[in-house]
């Protein structure tokens, strides 16, 4: 099988960027250090934060309201610290499941 080369260049493409900025996100930037690292090694702190950090978002719901449906967005990506509380639950799972071998099925949705 042949390896395609892309070999040209796009000149109006700028690659996102996923680094926010602004003095709210810098002042919030010693707090995301401080979550993103905090290693998980202990059993009953993995199932607390399994237990206060939510799967999915508990705001999204669907509300009937005079015969027609109204969708509320999850709004949890509001959270300046959302990504760093979603890798804490993820690392806590992964502990839970590697190092302590538990089934962490109850806490998936």
């Amino acid at each position: 099988m042949e390896s395609i080369n892309h070999t040209h260049s796009h000149p109006n493409y700028h690659p996102p960027n996923n680094k926010k900025s602004g003095w709210f996100h810098n002042l919030l930037n010693p707090v995301r250090n401080w979550l993103d690292g905090m290693p998980v090694k202990n059993y009953r702190i993995a199932h607390v934060i399994c237990q206060v950090i939510p799967c999915c978002c508990p705001f999204e719901r669907n509300i009937s309201l005079f015969g027609r449906t109204l969708h509320i967005p999850p709004l949890c990506k509001l959270n300046p610290l959302y990504d760093e509380f979603v890798g804490m639950r993820f690392r806590a799972l992964s502990y839970l499941a590697d190092e302590c071998g538990e089934d962490i099925t109850k806490y998936i949705c």
